[in-house]
């Protein structure tokens, strides 16, 4: 054998040497099969978006035509049904290698039913899971969880909550259930371009009211994350989390309200001003309890355990853009 020939089996070795290894990494990173509950909102897409892109396969949770046809444009597979239909939610669970539940019917006015309505969803999707070790990742909220404090991970929802959302109540016990339940607690501002949360309603008061407005001085926070952070930390949980986990979706720690108000003034050519507590029900109605709610939160042991480092824009800079002032939104 010639010189020549001895450094070609050395390149070949080298090559098959890396063939191997690349087979082996996607071993370790298995690719599933994900029901998506909610696939069509706003942070749901996001998230179908996000699993397609990392090569999972995902079937989405539709209950109208246009649903639907979202979904397929988008590359993932249909499954009918809504939240109230338990068969449906049970056999889209039983027919994945996991589960990510982002829906919720957002209706005030009926709330508590809405509630109920959710965990009757959660307990028929973690029954279908019972035993598999198969991971269920539900969605709740930070704004009451610790008033005032730095809400950490660790931080459990008060029994007197004015907001009597069960969902994480009702999913971590399944952990002893053989179900890999985990919770991924999100802020009050999940901001985008397609925002229809509290920033667009903040958006609408001021330009039905001619005001910006804050409560006091202002100084109250809250916690924000872009949608397309949040998607990529509902995919690591997917792959990464643990059994009865909480895990924070939060880039923004707190961001002072009055800031947000100043760049909607500013954005609408409107006063900002300050409501007195006693004014403020007047001015912002059924939403007072949102606008005055301070609820820093930390998400550094989520970013710790997951590796997990939000990279989009946080809400001040991008709520002082063009999408959110659109009159077409």
């Amino acid at each position: 054998m010639n010189r020549r020939d001895l450094q070609h089996v050395f390149i070949d070795d080298i090559v098959l040497t890396e063939y191997i290894a690349a087979i082996n990494l996607t071993k370790i990173k298995e690719i599933m099969n994900v029901f998506v509950t909610g696939a069509t909102g706003f942070i749901g897409s996001a998230i179908v978006q996000e699993l397609i892109n990392a090569r999972h396969q995902v079937r989405g949770l539709a209950r109208s035509d246009a649903g639907a046809k979202s979904l397929a444009a988008a590359g993932a597979e249909v499954h009918r049904g809504g939240l109230e239909d338990l068969d449906s939610l049970r056999s889209g669970s039983a027919a994945s290698d996991g589960v990510i539940h982002t829906a919720f019917i957002h209706d005030f006015s009926k709330f508590e039913e809405n509630c109920e309505i959710d965990r009757q969803a959660i307990e028929a999707l973690g029954s279908a899971l019972a035993g598999s070790d198969r991971p269920l990742i539900v969605t709740t909220g930070v704004g009451f969880l610790a008033p005032g404090q730095l809400a950490t991970e660790d931080a459990v929802a008060p029994a007197d909550s004015p907001i009597p959302r069960v969902s994480e109540q009702t999913a971590l016990p399944m952990a002893s259930k053989g179900v890999r339940a985990s919770v991924l607690r999100l802020p009050p501002s999940v901001h985008g371009v397609g925002d229809h949360g509290f920033v667009p309603i903040l958006i609408g008061l001021a330009r039905e009211k001619g005001v910006s407005a804050y409560i006091g001085d202002g100084v109250n926070r809250w916690p924000a994350v872009h949608r397309l952070d949040a998607a990529h930390l509902y995919r690591l949980v997917l792959e990464k989390g643990s059994a009865g986990a909480r895990y924070h979706g939060i880039a923004d720690e707190g961001v002072p309200f009055r800031e947000i108000a100043e760049v909607i003034g500013r954005r609408l050519n409107v006063p900002v001003v300050s409501k007195a507590p006693e004014e403020a029900t007047n001015h912002f109605g059924w939403f007072v309890r949102f606008a005055g709610i301070d609820c820093p939160t930390s998400s550094k042991r989520t970013q710790e355990q997951l590796g997990w480092q939000p990279k989009q824009p946080g809400l001040v800079p991008d709520l002082d853009h063009t999408h959110y002032f659109e009159r077409s939104r």
